[in-house]
């Protein structure tokens, strides 16, 4: 799917040089949805927003796609209210996002019948989403932010931080002037595009 096309006409915006790749896997709710310019969607992907491809209630922005991003094979974002994702950020395979639960609290209805509470998803630009995280329903993720393959990921994460883990938490945080700290005294150097174009010429 790509720009001038019927089917991306049916999304809110869908920008220059954008591509969804082919086979998709589920799509609906496309006008709350917008997709950044140069933006590429893996194959299998799912963007969904509302409860099912007739709900003709749907947020005008319940779904934000930044420029330059990057979904991997099989990735999952399902949201209801809002989720807004910024530029630069890359999903590795089988990334999950949504913004709703299922709710229990009634014993006598099943789980799948019950909605549970909207929490607002977002996630900063710069960011990396490793292979299989999850990001669940309120999660709050800063900018350049690293979340490892496999975590699960709720509340917020701050800038420039490294996650890890079920639930994540940090394991690495850029300290100005220091570097990204991790437990104890484990330093590692913070370098700037500038320093590692030095380093590959020999100058460093």
């Amino acid at each position: 799917m790509t720009p001038g096309t019927r089917a991306a006409s049916r999304f809110a915006s869908f920008g220059e040089a954008s591509l969804i790749a082919f086979p998709q896997a589920t799509i609906f709710g496309e006008r709350g949805i917008h997709i950044g310019s140069r933006t590429l969607i893996g194959r299998s992907c799912t963007l969904t927003l509302g409860y099912g491809p007739g709900n003709h209630e749907l947020p005008s922005h319940g779904l934000v796609i930044g420029d330059r991003c990057v979904f991997g094979t099989r990735s999952t974002v399902t949201a209801h209210e809002s989720i807004a994702i910024g530029d630069d950020v890359w999903f590795g395979q089988g990334v999950f996002v949504s913004d709703a639960s299922h709710g229990y609290q009634d014993p006598e209805t099943p789980i799948g019948n019950q909605l549970g509470q909207h929490q607002p998803v977002s996630i900063g630009s710069g960011s990396w989403i490793g292979h299989q995280a999850i990001i669940l329903p309120g999660a709050s993720i800063g900018r350049n932010v690293v979340v490892a393959a496999g975590s699960v990921v709720r509340g917020d994460v701050p800038d420039h931080a490294i996650v890890a883990g079920v639930p994540a938490r940090v394991v690495r945080r850029l300290e100005p002037g220091i570097g990204w700290v991790g437990k104890g005294d484990d330093v590692r150097p913070a370098w700037s595009t500038e320093d590692v174009t030095r380093m590959l010429a020999g100058e460093v």
